[in-house]
């Protein structure tokens, strides 16, 4: 399963770990000095995997506010979710730390106002952290055709294109734990990244920093992601090559994964 092209922004991490037992936070904070000892988050507190708080938490215990007060990001032992959402951490810090911004910025206006609701600013933060996926594209009626749900015409009859001018990047961490047993229904929530061409020619580290990069500074916008209708369902399985059903054109006749439809547009993409 290491292998499959869904896992592929996190298989360098997984490489440097044991396949024969599940990784410790020990064997997680010696993978983070080996590959990012500098990774911190924004008011500058190195990061660290820790052991999960136990019982009743004040503010600055919950889970956001402590890893954006002091970088300690709470993981629970042999859990995937949390596994998934530390090497997430290790491949895109950039943009991980700019969500726990966000939802901090979000959960401080709330203990102001003595709100009760999420709002939608946190509902975004957290659709993109667990089940966002990042489409990168050069060709904008590649574009178009995902936001207006053509899944055929952009998966089948445009799949050479697809292939050379859009790319599909899984960022959320829920989406990867998913991936361990794919299934027909597994969509991601797309987020649209525009790039040159040139984009393609890189090597995988240097698309997943650009794309870490750019999607960060994205994200500490204030007038960006502040609604859930920014984001794009993706069917996942339809993307070239990421399942073997995929091979075949009736493939994408399947409408109630492929679902049709139109949608107003965000005028166009993230950046």
């Amino acid at each position: 399963m290491r292998e499959s092209p869904i896992l592929a922004p996190l298989q360098a991490k997984l490489a440097r770990l044991q396949a024969d037992k599940f990784p410790t936070l020990h064997d997680l904070n010696n993978l983070l000095e080996q590959v990012s000892p500098s990774i911190s988050v924004q008011p500058g507190h190195p990061l660290r995997f820790v052991p999960q708080a136990q019982g009743h938490m004040g503010f600055e215990s919950q889970y956001e506010p402590r890893c954006y007060l002091t970088g300690e990001v709470q993981t629970r032992p042999e859990n995937l979710h949390d596994l998934f959402n530390a090497l997430v951490w290790l491949t895109f810090p950039k943009t991980k730390a700019a969500i726990n911004a966000r939802h901090y910025q979000a959960l401080n206006i709330t203990l102001e106002t003595a709100s009760s609701q999420r709002g939608k600013v946190r509902d975004t933060a957290t659709l993109l952290d667990e089940s966002g996926v990042i489409v990168v594209s050069a060709n904008t009626e590649l574009t178009r055709l995902l936001q207006t749900f053509q899944w055929k015409e952009l998966f089948w009859h445009r799949r050479e294109l697809v292939r050379r001018e859009m790319g599909f990047y899984v960022f959320g961490h829920g989406l990867y734990e998913k991936a361990l047993q794919p299934y027909i229904g597994m969509t991601g929530q797309g987020l649209i990244l525009p790039v040159q061409a040139g984009f393609f020619s890189y090597t995988l580290p240097e698309q997943l920093s650009e794309i870490d990069s750019s999607l960060a500074h994205y994200l500490n916008k204030e007038e960006n992601c502040l609604t859930p209708r920014e984001l794009y369902p993706v069917p996942l399985l339809g993307v070239p090559g990421w399942c073997v059903e995929s091979e075949v054109s009736t493939f994408y006749d399947n409408t109630a994964y492929f679902r049709p439809g139109r949608r107003e547009t965000k005028q166009g993409s993230a950046i």
